[in-house]
């Protein structure tokens, strides 16, 4: 015997998404399920890699130091 939550039964059960008696929507349900990843592509070439170290630079993200270490990793 199989035991399932009343909330589970229902009609609005779609496949393993987690709707549970109404608390989600469909479309709440479904951004849980398939979070989105946001990641910033690579710098195509060593000139975008060096103006972005440069505008982190500049922003003040990045120390002096990290600057000229990150710089001398790229080769520059």
């Amino acid at each position: 015997m199989l035991l399932v939550p009343k909330q589970l039964q229902r009609a609005g059960m779609t496949g393993d998404v987690p709707y549970y008696g109404g608390r989600f929507t469909p479309a709440q349900a479904y951004a849980a399920s398939h979070p989105k990843v946001r990641r910033s592509p690579p710098p195509d070439n060593r000139a975008d890699a060096l103006r972005s170290l440069q505008d982190l630079l500049d922003t003040g993200v990045i120390t002096p130091e990290e600057y000229a270490g990150l710089r001398a990793r790229l080769g520059a």
